[in-house]
């Protein structure tokens, strides 16, 4: 199977990747429907085993569409990125995406865009209004998304639901209530944003970026953190931290979410532990398996021309 998985990420290596991937996907949804169903997740961070089952799950559900709320890739590299859209190949419906904090590590913003396309957007379908905000830098939105995002509320008021996406959540909701820590790290920002999504009603907000499920109410807005797509887990919490992904069903009398958990390590420190490690060999390997394979072949091959002793090992 490692070897299987090393061949197709190689494969695509060598395939341009796609461009305007959020336009194209979003012309594949139905945006006359008034009832329909979406599925959110978050921080597959180029997870195989995990993510490849929540896609087979999602496979199964009934959905319009789904949104990655972040951190698709370990790190910003084109291999990267290439590797999550050979696995989401698979995946039945269409894929948006948010931007994340590991999308900007080594140069990757440049390269979301050319593959995703602009960091922030928004759309409608049926009575319901989508925005996508870009806090990846953990500090705010910065004023022209600002500006920008005040526009789209003020438009999203002839909607009967309005939902908004960000990777980084406002607050930290393991630190208390509207308490600093894995979250923007602008306290006046994150207040700012606060009031401007309590004063135009946002039905709920969507974050990451924790890897764990939570839900609550910051000020008058809901919020689900949805982190548990296949990266390593927060913590040991069974109420909190576990993989999954959100359901959430839309209709004219109301909306419900709903959270599907998905296989995963025992809530042990040892088992967490063995899980983690396992996690990052496994991914290591699959993304270099090939790469290390020459390596090894090339450094024989050199040291079997230069040091003509192993030519008699050989012979003996």
């Amino acid at each position: 199977m490692l070897i299987a998985t090393a061949a197709k990420v190689y494969y695509s290596f060598f395939q341009e990747p796609a461009t305007d991937w959020n336009y194209h996907q979003l012309q594949g949804i139905d945006k006359t429907k008034t009832s329909f169903s979406f599925i959110v997740f978050a921080d597959n961070k180029n997870s195989i085993t995990t993510f490849d089952n929540l896609i087979r799950r999602v496979n199964g559900e009934n959905a319009l569409f789904a949104v990655d709320v972040g951190d698709l890739v370990y790190d910003g590299e084109m291999e990267k990125f290439r590797f999550f859209l050979n696995q989401i190949e698979a995946l039945k419906i269409p894929l948006l995406t948010v931007i994340g904090n590991h999308e900007l590590r080594d140069h990757g913003r440049a390269n979301y865009y050319h593959i995703f396309g602009p960091f922030y957007y928004s759309f409608a379908v049926g009575n319901s209004y989508f925005i996508m905000l870009d806090d990846a830098d953990e500090k705010g939105l910065g004023a022209q998304q600002m500006n920008w995002l005040k526009g789209r509320l003020q438009d999203a008021q002839k909607y009967k639901y309005r939902f908004v996406f960000m990777h980084v959540p406002l607050y930290d909701p393991r630190k208390g209530p509207y308490a600093e820590g894995h979250s923007l790290k602008d306290l006046n920002s994150a207040k700012a944003l606060n009031r401007l999504f309590d004063r135009y009603n946002v039905t709920m907000l969507f974050c990451s970026h924790i890897h764990a499920y939570y839900r609550g109410k910051w000020g008058k807005t809901p919020y689900i953190i949805t982190g548990g797509a296949g990266a390593e887990l927060a913590g040991d919490d069974p109420n909190h931290d576990f993989y999954h992904y959100v359901r959430v069903t839309v209709s004219n009398t109301g909306v419900r979410y709903s959270v599907v958990k998905l296989k995963g390590p025992g809530f042990g420190f040892f088992e967490r532990l063995i899980h983690d490690i396992w996690l990052y060999i496994y991914f290591f390997f699959t993304i270099h398996l090939l790469d290390l394979i020459i390596f090894f072949a090339a450094l024989y091959l050199v040291a079997y021309l230069l040091f003509p002793q192993l030519k008699r090992v050989k012979r003996m």
